[in-house]
């Protein structure tokens, strides 16, 4: 990302986006809080020129990561907003899919081995799993050291 891309997103983002990383030329990360990602990938997408790549998402220890991956195709560089979902036991947030029908699947597929449930997504049906998996049980989803009842 050019420099000037960067200095573009802090000046427009900066109330939005926190924990800015150049982690190398190539990869940019930034946090955002669920109900800013709208307005944020709105901006990232139509008034930036990012198309958005992907997403990702992980059970961390403290909360479901989600990390969205937007291109600057210009220069091949990459822009990942990092979402964290701090309620495990109901992990909600807003889908980017009436921004990116792209992003329908794999909020499905996050939906199906993860449990997040993506608000106001079209489609939020089975996807990957067999159809006699159990209802409710999330197979990447993870027991973290504080969540067993363990000394």
């Amino acid at each position: 990302m050019t420099l000037d891309l960067i200095d573009e997103i802090k000046e427009r983002l900066s109330e939005k986006l926190s924990n800015l990383e150049i982690r190398s030329a190539r990869r940019i990360y930034s946090e955002v809080n669920p109900k800013n990602l709208i307005d944020v990938a709105k901006v990232l997408f139509m008034d930036l020129g990012l198309r958005f790549v992907t997403a990702s998402g992980v059970d961390a220890p403290q909360a479901f990561e989600i990390l969205y991956h937007f291109s600057f195709d210009k220069t091949g560089q990459m822009f990942s907003l990092r979402v964290f979902l701090k309620d495990k036991d109901k992990p909600e947030i807003e889908s980017i899919t009436p921004l990116f029908k792209a992003a329908e699947w794999i909020e499905r597929e996050m939906h199906e081995i993860l449990g997040i449930d993506f608000k106001n997504h079209p489609n939020l049906s089975h996807l990957l799993l067999a159809d006699d998996w159990p209802e409710g049980e999330f197979p990447l989803r993870h027991k973290h050291k504080e969540e067993k009842n363990e000394p």
